[in-house]
């Protein structure tokens, strides 16, 4: 079956960087564009980039030029790096990918970016 493990959140100071992992195991990676997606406390869960299968990327507005979404299909695994960030990065920080049209997510990584 489809399987996402996200990896790499924790605590960080503003103005910190961190890089959030996301293995998958259960497709053809490879073929599949790739989403990341977050869930501040009491809010709705939000696009924050997506990564084609050929490498195109797009950005949420609000982390454009401070993330950035990479993938290794050797290594079945998506990557976002984010620096410079804020309070409100704080956040569950989910990767999606929806192969045949059912969206599959894993079960999240904590980031919580406070001094």
């Amino acid at each position: 079956q489809v399987q996402l493990v996200e990896s790499g959140g924790g605590l960080v100071q503003p103005g910190g960087s961190l890089r959030l992992s996301c293995v998958v195991s259960g497709i053809a990676f490879h073929l599949y564009a790739m989403a990341w997606y977050r869930q501040a406390p009491g809010k709705q869960r939000e696009f924050v980039a997506v990564i084609a299968m050929g490498g195109n990327t797009n950005y949420a507005d609000s982390v454009k030029g401070r993330f950035t979404i990479s993938r290794d299909n050797a290594k079945n695994t998506v990557y976002l790096q984010m620096n410079s960030l804020k309070p409100e990065d704080t956040a569950v920080y989910y990767c999606k990918v929806t192969p045949g049209g059912m969206n599959y997510w894993g079960k999240g990584t904590l980031v919580t970016v406070s001094s």
